[in-house]
């Protein structure tokens, strides 16, 4: 497991500008996103947890998992969340060159009907964001759960959110088969802690394409 930060720090985003690392809320919102679904074991448990406390989210979707699950993608949308593309089949930016990795994109779209990108595992170059941008908006996030990640359990994983979240910050979580079992057990503590607080939980708006 490579090394993380769970809080993004505040000197990057100047350096790049041009992503999305968190959205201006006048009201207390947070933005819940899901990465690597939908699968049927898992996106389908996140959202009756959602449901239970009103809160939509942006789901970054795998092109190759909407192709075999195009049910729980319309499902998402049919519920109120968001959808975003992350790419066809989950390419590090850095190691691809531009041509594979724009191609990847292009195909991901095929089955993702959205404005709004995530590159894997956040990597992403110059000069490809420069040209996704022309059409995307590249979300990025300033709090990253943990989930993913199997020395992090629930409880680790539900403190590494409510110790760095704050108004407008964008959540990191993953609807994947890896990170179900903490993920799923953390959170709905977390989603209770912050309505308590007297947070919302919105999707990304997006447009489609």
């Amino acid at each position: 497991m490579g090394f993380y930060l769970n809080r993004t720090p505040d000197i990057i985003r100047p350096l790049a500008k041009d992503l999305v690392w968190s959205l201006p809320t006048e009201a207390p919102t947070l933005f819940l996103t899901f990465d690597d679904g939908p699968i049927p074991e898992v996106t389908t448990s996140a959202c009756d947890i959602l449901e239970k406390f009103n809160a939509k989210a942006t789901f970054f979707c795998v092109g190759e998992n909407v192709k075999k699950h195009p049910h729980i993608y319309r499902s998402l949308m049919e519920k109120g969340h968001s959808c975003g593309n992350h790419s066809f089949n989950h390419l590090d930016g850095w190691k691809t060159n531009n041509r594979t990795y724009f191609r990847n994109l292009i195909e991901a779209s095929r089955h993702i009907d959205s404005n709004l990108y995530r590159p894997p595992y956040g990597k992403i170059t110059k000069s490809q964001s420069k040209l996704i941008n022309k059409k995307y908006k590249i979300i990025m996030w300033d709090v990253l759960s943990g989930d993913f990640d199997p020395k992090v359990d629930s409880e680790k994983c539900i403190q590494n959110v409510i110790k760095n979240a704050k108004n407008g910050s964008i959540i990191v979580f993953h609807d994947s088969l890896k990170s179900a079992n903490t993920m799923l057990n953390a959170l709905p503590v977390i989603l209770s802690h912050f309505s308590k607080q007297g947070f919302k939980f919105e999707a990304i708006p997006m447009k489609k394409l």
